[in-house]
């Protein structure tokens, strides 16, 4: 945590984590979050004395940093870019790519340990509204869509998940604390939407899952039917190829 300031990013979620990883998390919250602005200069030797460290983990997570195109590395350093409108929207475009082709492959499994997986999940985050917890919320809510991925054991999907989780992670905790504070009833609709995922995923209803894909992406519109079309046109192509 950065001397005299108040860390964003919740710490219990780092019990495991590197110093590295720690300072990762933290200054990736500060970019997104705009705390710390575009165009910023980040000093290696600034940023290891506000974090009280030396400057090897803080090149760690600069090069991280500079991995998912939020900061432009520098000698002795970084300049902040962030992130566009346009960058934002193709990360959930990712996100609704990977689910759309994740539920096609659903729909071919036995899923009841799934569903009472997903439901368990579901409780708890119910229990953090009750609790107003913003944070073990959001920390609830990635875990139930991770969990939704892992199901079908694809290797490479996991591996664009995991690239993409970071800053997903970062923009629905970011959302939900301010949702939190200024729109508590949408709660009540973010947990009927993640039981109809779960009620598509137990009866294998495509239609289901376009109106739980809809009402989670109401930003995108259109784009679920246009995705959900190239994921079952993909679908069959290896159904005739295997034939």
């Amino acid at each position: 945590m950065l001397h005299g300031q108040e860390s964003l990013y919740p710490q219990k979620w780092l019990s495991k984590a590197s110093t590295g990883e720690r300072i990762t998390s933290e200054l990736r919250m500060r970019i997104i979050s705009g705390l710390i602005e575009s165009g910023t200069i980040l000093s290696e030797n600034k940023l290891a004395a506000d974090f009280n460290v030396s400057r090897s983990p803080i090149r760690e997570a600069l090069k991280v940093l500079a991995s998912e195109n939020i900061i432009r590395l520098e000698r002795m350093g970084a300049v902040v870019i962030g992130l566009t409108e346009k960058e934002i929207e193709e990360i959930y475009d990712v996100r609704l790519l990977i689910e759309t082709f994740v539920f096609e492959r659903l729909v071919k499994q036995e899923t009841t340990e799934l569903v009472q997986e997903l439901s368990k999940i579901l409780e708890m985050m119910k229990i953090a509204i009750k609790y107003k917890d913003a944070d073990e919320f959001s920390y609830q809510d990635v875990l139930f869509h991770e969990t939704i991925i892992r199901a079908i054991n694809h290797s490479y999907i996991m591996m664009i998940w995991n690239n993409a989780k970071p800053v997903m992670e970062a923009f629905i905790l970011l959302s939900m604390r301010v949702r939190l504070e200024e729109k508590y009833e949408d709660f009540t609709r973010i947990v009927e939407n993640h039981q109809l995922y779960i009620e598509a995923i137990k009866t294998k209803n495509r239609n289901l899952m376009i109106q739980s894909l809809h009402q989670n992406f109401d930003d995108v519109q259109g784009k679920v039917e246009d995705l959900w079309m190239s994921q079952q046109m993909l679908s069959k192509g290896v159904v005739r190829e295997n034939d």
